[in-house]
């Protein structure tokens, strides 16, 4: 299935505002830096929050704010609108002059916010309300993009994707083919996930999650000792609208979307290929319709940190790019964020523009003993600060879903976002490894 993102190049759609709710910190720039130092947001969960059918404490990155008094909005709700504000915020939007009924939302479905199942009989007699507030939104998957677009006064199309963990950049694809088709000026896109105690018990049930002594060190992406992921929750939302449209009203952005591309694998619910061969297809329809002629420069990778996943992704990289993988750079956020299930590729997708702004490609943390499948460079515990100009998100889902979006640079400096000085403990490479490795 092709997206029409890449239809005009002329005029491309364009990210203007970006949103990050996170383990990690309050808002965008927290997390980005934490993310420049390498810091974990996993940790073993207390004994009061245990996760009751494993009656054992868990590694998780989870989103910490306590619920504001009187509310009764589903935690994966109160993400969406935290990082939802920011994005607006940060696309600095006179709303006297936009149109909201032009004002699109694509909001990818929950995974299964569904802690209204767990109230007790007698809470549910005492307050009659819940079942008012509670219930229909946990199971419509609509709900969180109704909630937000409805939150936010945003009254143009709305679309609620449910392709498990490329559901966040589906949204952004699907949010910029409305524009690209003149149903929309702009939209609000990506995805919000909460953990829940039948969520993280399936994954364990299933034998992904990771294992280790240190909870926040428990996931290494691209390390042949790895043994699985974390899980972790957050929302990642972004603003897009035509280069034309950001320019008029006087706004800044972070990247141009280059292209898009969706593939499925029709092999497996949760099994991935052995010969990689629709991500290697994916790959290359995504780099042939951004029309670099160049490779990416970054790859912000799917990375999970399970056997199969990594090794196939950097097998199909190495297939689909060929000599030219030796000049690409890639790594996984999933180590320090966790797995955000739904909402994982907006976040790590909404990380990349800010890679882009500031020219750093951030490391793959824990990773010590490097897949060596495809000879892959995955940033192991240092990034690179080098300018961005082409970069690839990839992220893969159950049920076969493959997604690939390639970024550029904004061609109009004028319009481009300002680079933001990394911070001082920025896990940065030295000089010196960065030409021994290209040697």
């Amino acid at each position: 299935m092709d997206s029409k993102v890449s239809a005009s190049k002329a005029d491309p759609v364009v990210i203007s505002g970006v949103g990050i709710a996170a383990s990690l910190g309050s808002h965008r720039e927290e997390v980005w830096q934490a993310i420049q130092r390498g810091r974990s947001g996993v940790r073993l969960t207390r004994a009061s929050d245990q996760i009751g059918a494993l009656r054992i404490p868990c590694a998780m990155a989870d989103w910490l704010p306590a619920e504001p008094p009187g509310s009764r909005s589903l935690k994966s709700i109160r993400m969406c609108r935290t990082a939802a504000a920011e994005a607006l915020d940060d696309a600095d939007i006179d709303w006297r002059r936009v149109d909201r009924g032009r004002f699109a939302c694509s909001v990818a479905a929950q995974f299964g916010d569904i802690g209204y199942l767990y109230l007790d009989q007698d809470q549910r007699v005492a307050d009659p309300s819940l079942l008012e507030h509670a219930w229909h939104k946990e199971f419509l998957p609509s709900s969180i993009s109704d909630s937000v677009a409805g939150h936010f006064g945003l009254y143009g199309p709305r679309l609620c994707y449910a392709t498990a963990c490329a559901s966040g950049v589906v949204s952004l694809l699907a949010a910029a083919r409305m524009i690209e088709e003149d149903q929309a000026d702009m939209a609000l896109a990506g995805a919000a996930d909460a953990v829940t105690e039948i969520i993280l018990t399936s994954f364990y049930r299933m034998g992904v999650l990771a294992e280790g002594d240190n909870p926040a060190e428990a996931c290494r992406p691209f390390d042949r000792g790895r043994t699985g992921f974390v899980m972790g929750e957050g929302a990642g939302l972004m603003v897009l609208e035509r280069r034309s449209h950001a320019k008029a009203r006087g706004a800044k952005i972070y990247a141009e979307i280059a292209a898009g591309q969706m593939l499925c694998q029709a092999h497996h619910v949760t099994s991935l290929e052995d010969d990689c061969a629709t991500l290697e297809q994916l790959i290359r329809r995504t780099v042939r319709k951004a029309g670099w002629q160049e490779p990416p420069q970054y790859i912000n990778a799917h990375g999970t940190g399970t056997k199969q996943n990594d090794f196939s992704e950097l097998r199909a990289i190495r297939a689909a790019l060929g000599s030219d993988a030796d000049q690409v750079i890639a790594s996984s956020n999933k180590a320090v964020l966790g797995h955000l299930i739904n909402a994982a590729g907006s976040i790590e997708l909404a990380l990349a523009t800010l890679a882009m702004r500031d020219g750093f490609a951030p490391p793959t943390m824990h990773l010590q003993d490097p897949e060596i499948e495809g000879q892959i460079d995955c940033l192991a515990q240092y990034g690179v600060q080098q300018p961005l100009q082409r970069v690839l998100k990839l992220s893969q889902a159950f049920g076969g879903h493959l997604v690939g979006v390639a970024l550029n640079q904004p061609n109009d400096a004028s319009l481009a976002r300002q680079p933001i000085p990394l911070v001082s403990d920025a896990r940065v490479r030295s000089r010196l490894d960065v030409r021994r490795r290209a040697a």
